[in-house]
């Protein structure tokens, strides 16, 4: 897990400083518009809207806009169908890339995927090149600077509310969750009074890649040019490279 700690933490700085909040607030309507699709526009009884309206809120996208997308997702406001898809490929230096997207025009975002990954070294694949490579679990961070309680306190909390795993690294306590039992531990710590710096189900290389210098430029390059993308929604990735070449990145 440790080179997934290392890659969100970088993560976690860019969102800070990001000053293109419009792309980002486009990202979040996107995602409580699917979810909403599929399941309800109600956050109470639809736990992936909830999660979706959460992760929108943690940004600061006002009600307003939240309140639209789930209005267009039931039928009240006229909107484009999205629909969600995976893309997969393979980055510089071999590394495994899976793309999440929500678009209303599949052709233009394949086009534009193809076109990322070969300007930066990569080349997209076929659905379940490296699907295998990853596992969908819950992510949960706490920032130690957020609580004052020690580490084996959180950890018995943490087992108590049903949580697979945690792991401390960085200045944080970063805790694993099945999917389908993230909601109830993340509620169950919520109670408990922690706070979370990052909150969602994502996907966990199984291997990390490790790459030189020269790849890890690439592969940052392109995982940036993919995340300007308005149509993608997440990007996974298993690099791993020399951590002074990360902080340097």
């Amino acid at each position: 897990m440790a080179g997934h700690s290392k890659w969100k933490n970088i993560q976690r700085r860019k969102n800070a400083q990001d000053a293109k909040r419009g792309k980002i607030f486009m990202k979040h309507a996107k995602d409580i518009y699917l979810a909403a699709k599929q399941g309800g526009g109600d956050p109470d009884m639809n736990p992936s809207l909830r999660l979706a309206v959460d992760k929108a809120k943690s940004d600061n996208m006002p009600n307003d806009n939240i309140d639209r997308a789930i209005k267009k997702a039931t039928g009240n406001l006229d909107g484009a169908n999205f629909e969600e898809l995976t893309y997969e490929g393979y980055g510089p230096g071999g590394t495994a890339v899976m793309v999440e997207v929500l678009t209303d025009n599949r052709n233009r975002t394949a086009s534009e995927l193809r076109h990322a990954f070969s300007r930066n070294g990569g080349n997209l694949g076929e659905n379940g090149c490296v699907a295998f490579m990853f596992h969908r679990k819950g992510y949960l961070v706490i920032e130690q600077s957020t609580t004052e309680a020690d580490e084996d306190s959180i950890m018995l909390e943490v087992i108590e509310a049903g949580a697979e795993e945690m792991e401390t690294a960085d200045g944080a306590y970063e805790i694993y969750t099945d999917p389908d039992d993230f909601q109830s531990v993340k509620m169950a710590l919520e109670e408990s009074g922690f706070t979370f710096a990052t909150a969602e189900v994502t996907m966990i290389p199984e291997t990390l890649s490790d790459v030189d210098k020269d790849s890890a430029e690439k592969m940052v390059k392109l995982v940036h040019m993919l995340e300007d993308m308005e149509d993608v929604q997440e990007v996974y990735h298993n690099l791993n490279a020399d951590e002074e070449i990360m902080d340097q990145l």
